[in-house]
Parts: C-alpha cells; sequence; structure tokens
C-alpha cells in the first residue's frame, strides 16, 4: 500500500501537442493506476490518457521518448525523465502479459499496474518504505518488540539487576534525565559492552558503569549519550535496516516481528560498536539536564585527548549544573546489581 501510495506520486515534466500543427505546451506527466494524467503547470489537469491504450511512438534507444494516447491520432507527449519512461514501459510490459485473458482484462490491467508500481517502488524506495514504517508503528508496538529484543537478550546476559532500592534510584536517574519521561532503563550483568537502546525507550546499561564509577555524573553521561544516539538513529529504524525490506512488510501487514529477527538483532546488539553522537548535540543534552560533561569525558578517554569538546564545554556552555542523584540514591544504584 505505502508502494503504490509512492508510484502514485510519480511525476515528470514533458512536452505536450495537442494536434498535429498546435504548438507544443510544457506539462506535468503523473502516473495514475490506470491512467497518465497530463497538467499544466499550476496542476490544472488538461487531459487523461488510458495506460492500455498508450502507445510508444519513437524507436528504442531515442530520447526523449514520443508517446501517443492511441494509433489513430497525432496528439503526443515527449518524455525526457528516465524513471518515468521505465515506469510507463514496466505498466505496457505488465499489461502485455495480461491481455491472453478474456473476460478478465480489466482486473489483469489493475493487477499489472500493481505490480509493476510495487517492483517499481521495491527497486527504488527500499529505504522510504522502512522510513514509512517507523514513523507509523505505535508506541505499544514499539514497547512490545523492545520487550521481546530485552527477553532475549536477558537470555544472553542473565536477569537484570532488581533490588529495590535500586530499582527506586534508576526511577529517580530517568526522571531526573529522560526529557519525555516514559522508557525504562535497565542495568544488565553481562553481555552489553557499556549502553544500548531498544525500541520502546529501553536503555541497558552495562553493571560496570554504576559500581567501577565514584561520580554518578558519568553514568548520567552514558545515558545522555546513548539517548543521543536513539534521537538521531531510531532503534526501530536500526532494526528494520538489518532484517531488510520483508521484516518492514511483514510489520506492517501484521504488527508483529518473527522470532527468528529478533533474535538476530539481540545478538548483533551484543556485539555491535556504539556509533559516536554528535558532540554539539550532546552538549545541549548535558546542558539541558544541567550535569557535567567532564566525568563523563574522562571515563572515555582518561588523557582528554579524543573528548577536549566535552571538558571545554562544562563550565562554559554548561553553566548550571545540579546533582544527578542524592547520596543515598547514588550508594542504592551501585548496589542495584546485589553487591
Amino acid at each position: 500500500m505505502i508502494a503504490l501510495t509512492e508510484f502514485d506520486r510519480l511525476e515528470a515534466s514533458a512536452l505536450w501537442r495537442p494536434e498535429g500543427d498546435s504548438q507544443r505546451v510544457e506539462v506535468i506527466v503523473s502516473v495514475g493506476e490506470a491512467t497518465l494524467t497530463l497538467s499544466d503547470i499550476t496542476g490544472r489537469a488538461l487531459t487523461h490518457w488510458s495506460l492500455p491504450a498508450v502507445i510508444r511512438v519513437s524507436p528504442p534507444g531515442e530520447r526523449p521518448v514520443t508517446f501517443a494516447p492511441a494509433p489513430d491520432t497525432d496528439e503526443q507527449v515527449e518524455i525526457d525523465d528516465e524513471l518515468m519512461i521505465e515506469a510507463i514501459g514496466r505498466i505496457h510490459r505488465a499489461i502485455d502479459r495480461a491481455r491472453p485473458h478474456p473476460g478478465r482484462l480489466r482486473g489483469a490491467i489493475y493487477v499489472g499496474v500493481a505490480l509493476a508500481a510495487l517492483g517499481l517502488a521495491l527497486f527504488w524506495l527500499p529505504g522510504a518504505l522502512i522510513r514509512q514504517t517507523v514513523s507509523i508503528v505505535p508506541t505499544v508496538t514499539r514497547a512490545e518488540i523492545g520487550a521481546g529484543l530485552l527477553d532475549r537478550i536477558q537470555r544472553l546476559s542473565g536477569a537484570p539487576c532488581d533490588t529495590a532500592h535500586g530499582a527506586r534510584a534508576l526511577e529517580r536517574l530517568k526522571t531526573r534525565l529522560f526529557p519525555k519521561g516514559g522508557g525504562q532503563i535497565v542495568v544488565v550483568t553481562s553481555g552489553v559492552a557499556a549502553s544500548q537502546h531498544l525500541p520502546g525507550g529501553i536503555l541497558l546499561l552495562n553493571r560496570a558503569l554504576v559500581e567501577d564509577h565514584e561520580d554518578p555524573d558519568v553514568v548520567a553521561g552514558y545515558v545522555l549519550a546513548e539517548l543521543e544516539r536513539a534521537a538521531e538513529h531510531d532503534p526501530l529504524d536500526r532494526l528494520l535496516h538489518e532484517a531488510g525490506l520483508m521484516a518492514s512488510i511483514r510489520l506492517l501487514t501484521t504488527g508483529h516481528l518473527s522470532e527468528e529477527v529478533l533474535d538476530a538483532h539481540a545478538e548483533s546488539l551484543l556485539t555491535a560498536p556504539s556509533a559516536d553522537p554528535d558532540m554539539d548535540r550532546l552538549i545541549a543534552q548535558f546542558a539541558r539536564t544541567q550535569v557535567h560533561s567532564a566525568p563523563y569525558a574522562y571515563a572515555l578517554d582518561i588523557t582528554g585527548e579524543t573528548v577536549l569538546p566535552l571538558i571545554e564545554a562544562d563550565g562554559v556552555q554548561i553553566t548550571e549544573t545540579r546533582p544527578v542523584l542524592s547520596d543515598g540514591d547514588w550508594v542504592a544504584l551501585q548496589g542495584v546489581c546485589g553487591g
């Protein structure tokens, strides 16, 4: 359905000659399900040609290509847009294959046009289909996908850390840092190298981040960096690009992803390196949440050489800061894995 929507908007400029001796007029040609529509530059439709009746006048290889609405007319249109020419050619081939079925011509033409449009869209616009899928998947479906991935990651890394006091500290950390509420922070004992983000706003942290650092600003920095990565590259978009186009189609039509897709993506998340977020946008995240950026920077690189912008921003671009957690909450968070 999304592919046909894209194809319905396929259009190109052309030169139209209404009659044999008439002056050629610049028009916009657009493809519908069964017609070519010729419109003026204001969008007003001038004429409609039936796609099954359209013929190619110019020989193969000649550019621009001339089409006519029927064999017995000297009305013509010249098209030089390669995508439009290919689309019309695909439609003609689909129609030709449908002709040997008497009594079902109209249905065969519509099926041929749909298949040609789908083939064209899948060839040219796989990325657009994935982006469209990501944009319309509801929040509840994202949460289900994220929960499914978390369940599979737990099978590989063990159950997440979950003490009562630690869970309350995690909730306060999330409230402190997440810009729109919602979501979830989960501390895992192994598997994730440092941090990861799942669809549905589920953020994973390795236990070492809370146990091996004395400053809660370090953990906050990893959370903010992961939030920025998710903002720059949607976790669901990442999953669908990895899984391929058929996974997007399945998600659109059924609202679910196969267990095989989830298993494969869960395994890849445990080994895939994390991309560096945009430095300026990350610094803006620190400023928004009033968190010191230098502790996180030195946790990444003790020399400070590769994270100098984060260090220099602390106190300059990040002018106001406040504690990430109280001392009691930080102690509880450090013990979330039970020791």
